[in-house]
């Protein structure tokens, strides 16, 4: 508890923002997009996590010990800074359409 504390104080005075690019390179070596889709916009198992990620202490929080189906990643496997590079990765796509500006909905 009290490493997710310093790790959100740091962000909130701007440190540990993340690389975006790569973070893409991580999140496509992890695989990543097998569950979560190539911009985290979803995928056949795994929910949306890009735009609009978590924060980045829940989000290294969940990677260490999920829920559900999707497997643990210990730091062996992907350091924090990896994953803070990933959250910025996924906070770098652009948001979806909207529905209504989708042409193919709207006919």
């Amino acid at each position: 508890m009290k490493r997710l504390v310093i790790i959100t104080f740091l962000a909130s005075l701007g440190y540990g923002q993340g690389n975006a690019e790569h973070g893409k390179v991580v999140f496509e070596k992890l695989y990543c997009s097998a569950c979560h889709g190539h911009d985290g916009q979803g995928g056949s198992s795994g929910p949306r996590i890009g735009t609009k990620p978590p924060a980045v202490a829940v989000l290294i929080a969940y990677v260490r010990k999920p829920a559900g189906g999707m497997p643990p990643f210990t730091a062996k496997i992907v350091s924090d800074a990896d994953l803070t590079d990933i959250h910025a990765y996924l906070s770098s796509r652009p948001a979806p359409p909207a529905l209504k500006d989708v042409p193919l909905l709207n006919q």
